[in-house]
Order: structure tokens, then C-alpha cells, then sequence
């Protein structure tokens, strides 16, 4: 996922998500929580350029209109954000993800056919302040669903506990911190990466 920080110069975000494109990452989030319209439509585009130019597919955080303002692939939708179906009537061609949090709530997103779904917080992250972790117990919890679209364990995550997430039953995993605010998040990235095609259930 990318979200900006408040303050980031521009030039400097877009660097760090091309390096964490160039790194590995194969699925791109633009968060940007409480940003007005056009100026989360003007960071989308030059991000779809980027992702674009290298095949890989963007989502945006919560905003139908912004995604396809921007010409993103999709739109990612949190519990309380607009339901799926009127997602997809307003944006016929646009793929949702949707993020969960309990195992009723994954079981309900796996039934509205999904381009995937997120689980977690694994733990406390101030990305979602306010939101109790919901631990590796939530993991092994979707696993045992059987998901037949891809699913990422969220919240905290990096390449120091990352295995911790695979045992649990998780193949795939969204992160903020562990790659865009590291010294190389190029470097970052593809150690995800390969973490992930190492210890992740074949």
C-alpha cells in the first residue's frame, strides 16, 4: 500500500513507490485517507503511470470516483465504506478488494466475488489507528476458509515477521512502512518478495 506522509514532498513519494514497483511489489494500494478529490485524482494518475508502465495493477483506498478519475484497475472498500455492488454499478469495470477484520467478515466478502481480499490488522499499525490487532488467530482463521481469490495479511508486517504470517496459513501480504519508509525500499521489496516465494504454502 501506499500512503503518503503528511509533509512528504511529492517527488519523493512517487520515487519511493517507483523503487518499491522496480523491487517487486505486484499489486498497488493508493490510501489517502480524508484527501480531497482532486488532489488524491492528481496523485492517482502520475501513481497509474508508474504502476502502469510496469504491468502492475493499482487499487484505490475507498474511492470509486477517484479510481476512475485516475484510470485505476480498482478500488479497495473497508467495512464501512460504499458496498460492493453499488461500487461496481457506479464503476462497472473497476475490480474490488475489500478489507476484513473477523472471520464472518471474510466469509461475507468471499461471497460478493472479490478481486481479493485483505485480513488483519496482524497487529496494531498506526496506519489503522484505533483498531485492535486482530493476531495471527484472525490468519489461520482465513486460511482455513479456502479463499479461491488471492488474500493478504495486513498490519505491521515486515521481513522480520513476516514467516510469522505464512505459518499461519497466508501466501501474500500488504505493507506500508516496511517498504516505503525504508532506507531502500527497492531493496525492501524484493526482500518481501523473496520471503514470500521461500517460506509461502506452495
Amino acid at each position: 500500500m501506499a500512503t503518503p506522509r503528511p509533509g512528504q514532498p511529492e517527488g519523493d513519494f512517487l520515487a519511493r513507490v517507483a523503487a518499491a514497483l522496480d523491487g517487486g511489489a505486484d499489486t498497488l494500494q493508493l490510501r489517502c485517507k480524508d484527501w480531497e478529490a482532486r488532489p488524491y485524482i492528481a496523485l492517482g494518475e502520475q501513481v497509474a503511470a508508474l504502476s502502469r508502465a510496469r504491468g502492475v495493477p493499482l487499487f484505490i483506498n475507498d474511492r470509486v470516483d477517484v479510481a476512475l478519475a485516475c484510470g485505476a484497475d480498482g478500488v479497495h472498500l473497508g467495512q464501512s465504506d460504499l458496498p460492493p455492488g453499488w461500487a461496481r454499478q457506479l464503476g462497472p469495470g473497476l475490480r474490488v478488494g475489500l478489507s476484513t477484520h473477523a472471520s464472518a467478515q471474510a466469509a461475507a466478502a468471499l461471497a460478493q466475488a472479490p478481486a481479493y481480499i485483505a485480513a488483519g490488522p496482524v497487529h496494531r499499525t498506526p496506519t489503522k489507528p484505533g483498531r485492535a490487532a486482530a493476531g495471527l488467530t484472525y490468519i489461520r482463521q482465513v486460511a482455513a476458509l479456502r479463499p479461491q481469490v488471492p488474500w493478504y495479511a495486513i498490519g505491521g508486517l515486515d521481513a522480520g515477521n513476516v514467516h510469522e504470517v505464512l505459518a499461519a496459513g497466508a501466501s501474500r501480504v500488504a505493507v506500508v512502512r516496511a517498504v516505503l519508509d525504508a532506507r531502500d525500499p527497492a531493496q525492501a521489496a524484493a526482500e518481501l518478495r523473496a520471503a514470500l516465494r521461500q517460506e509461502g504454502p506452495a
